[in-house]
This record gives structure tokens, C-alpha cells and sequence, in this order.
């Protein structure tokens, strides 16, 4: 309950959402600036989602769906564009790319959609998932299959707090903690970080360089249930932007579903001429 008091208290004073409330942090220090998902394998050596051989099946897929067919993404860059491993975690709202490519992540963990997986399944669009292990602990197992697609699992904390609210000790319990869970649980430690609303101070940083992590993630939109939130006057798409959605339950999407809220969002990125690339290989 203590989650859910915070998010209402936020929505109402930040700007973007992120997670049940949503916000965007003002310290946030933003980087610069055809589905195909990723064709290569990823910079970590795992296989990401799709590839040369199975466009005319995705194409279909994205048909079914009922979302124009995207182009194939690019491959993965050689050198990150995002720099890590020294230094304080750099916090990044978009990747610095030229190319009409964008990144989407899905939050939390509440709705457990096996709709959700068949979508993804057949679209192969790479993504992103933060999760909290109070959300998740009810059905670990959801998210295996998820994963096995080539979509990475990352961090955001035991219970969700709002972490500008606690200390530097307190922050670290729920970022060290969540690491081992993860790792425990779906056998890779996550190398991301994203913090609950999107608020976060430099106690943050220092609790996540402790615990493992090496960038903080944050975003340029964040998806609702039918339209897209943008923090730009120019309410468009950008390369490199981070898109921020999450796995909302029925009680929150009032009458339709995941897999439609998840179509909604990606007819928006087709229609502006972007297509989705996996954000492991850029940070």
C-alpha cells in the first residue's frame, strides 16, 4: 500500500509517468541524442530477438496484429555508444544514434497476460523488462519464457520505494537485494538499473555502483493505455529514445488489454518511421 500512496502523491508533481505514478526525475541528465528486431547477435553474446531469417513471418505476425510491419533493425553497434564501468553509473533518458531506431522497456511486473507472450513470440520486438520482486514473487516463472525470446530482465528494486525518500543504506538493501534475486531466479545478473518513478539522487548512484549495476535508465515517453506521453514540447519520437511501458493489469487498463495497449504503442512507433532495437546493445 505504501507503493501505491506514492505513486498518487507523485503523479500529481512530475512530469512523465513512470510506473503505477510515474514521473521523470529533474535530476535526471539526459544524453544526447522499416519491426526488424536486432539482426546480430547482441554485444553480450546473447542472441536478440529476430533476424534476417524470419521476416516475411514476422511481417505476417505484425499483419495479425494489425500493426504496420517495421523496418529491420540495425545491427548491433560494434562499441557501445554508452559508456559504463568507471565513474559514477551515468543516467540515460535516450542513447545517441542517428538512427530512426527506439528502445522499449516494460516496468513492475503486475499483469501476467500468457497473451502477452504469444504477441511477442510472433512479433520478436526486443525489449526490456524492469522488474520488483513484490510485484513479480507471485509467478517468477512468467517472465522465463519472456526472456528466453532474448529480452534481458534488469532491476527495480525489492518494493518499490521512492527512493529519494530513503538513505543511502536503505537504497542499497533494495538494489543489492533485488541483484541476487534475479540472479537466483533467472540465472544472469542484471547490469541495469531503473528506479521506481523515475526519481532517484546521488545516494542512488552510490548504492548502485555497490551493487552492481552500471547505467541508471530512465526515458524520453512513457506509454499509456491508448496514447504516448512525450517529455518534448515536439510530442514526437526521437532516435535513441527510451520508451517506458509497463505490465498493467485490468484494473488499470479499463476495459482492454496488455497485448492491445502493447499494439497501440507500436503502431505509434511504425507510424512516425521507427523501428525497435535492444537496448543491451547500446548501454
Amino acid at each position: 500500500m505504501r507503493r501505491k500512496a506514492a505513486g498518487l502523491i507523485l503523479s500529481g508533481l512530475l512530469l512523465a509517468t513512470g510506473c503505477s505514478a510515474g514521473s521523470s526525475s529533474p535530476n535526471a541528465a539526459p544524453t544526447a541524442s522499416g519491426t526488424g528486431p536486432s539482426a546480430a547477435p547482441s554485444s553480450d553474446g546473447s542472441t536478440a530477438p529476430g533476424g534476417p531469417d524470419d521476416t516475411s513471418g514476422t511481417a505476417d505476425a505484425f499483419r495479425k496484429w494489425k500493426i504496420k510491419p517495421m523496418a529491420q533493425a540495425p545491427a548491433a553497434p560494434k562499441t557501445k555508444p554508452v559508456r559504463t564501468g568507471s565513474g559514477a553509473p551515468p543516467v540515460v533518458s535516450d542513447i545517441p544514434t542517428r538512427e530512426k531506431i527506439v528502445f522499449v522497456t516494460f516496468d513492475d511486473g503486475a499483469e501476467k497476460d500468457p497473451k502477452f507472450v504469444t504477441m511477442m513470440r510472433e512479433l520478436k520486438v526486443p525489449f526490456t523488462m524492469f522488474l520488483t520482486d513484490d510485484i513479480i514473487r507471485s509467478d517468477y516463472g512468467y517472465f522465463k519464457p519472456l526472456q528466453e525470446l532474448g529480452n534481458a530482465i534488469q532491476n527495480h528494486t525489492l518494493s518499490h520505494p521512492n527512493l529519494r525518500t530513503e538513505s543511502e543504506s536503505a537504497q542499497r538493501h533494495e538494489i543489492c537485494t533485488q541483484q541476487t534475486k534475479l540472479k537466483a531466479e533467472y540465472g544472469t545478473t542484471p547490469h541495469l538499473f531503473r528506479p521506481p518513478y523515475g526519481n532517484w539522487n546521488e545516494d542512488t548512484r552510490t548504492a548502485v555502483k555497490a551493487c552492481g549495476p552500471q547505467a541508471i535508465i530512465l526515458w524520453r515517453e512513457s506509454m499509456q493505455i491508448k496514447g504516448m506521453q512525450y517529455q518534448r514540447g515536439d510530442k514526437k519520437l526521437h532516435p535513441g529514445d527510451i520508451i517506458l511501458a509497463h505490465f498493467r493489469g485490468p484494473s488499470e487498463l479499463k476495459g482492454t488489454s496488455m497485448t492491445e495497449m502493447t499494439a497501440n504503442m507500436l503502431r505509434m512507433i511504425s507510424d512516425q518511421g521507427f523501428t525497435v532495437a535492444r537496448l543491451e546493445d547500446y548501454v
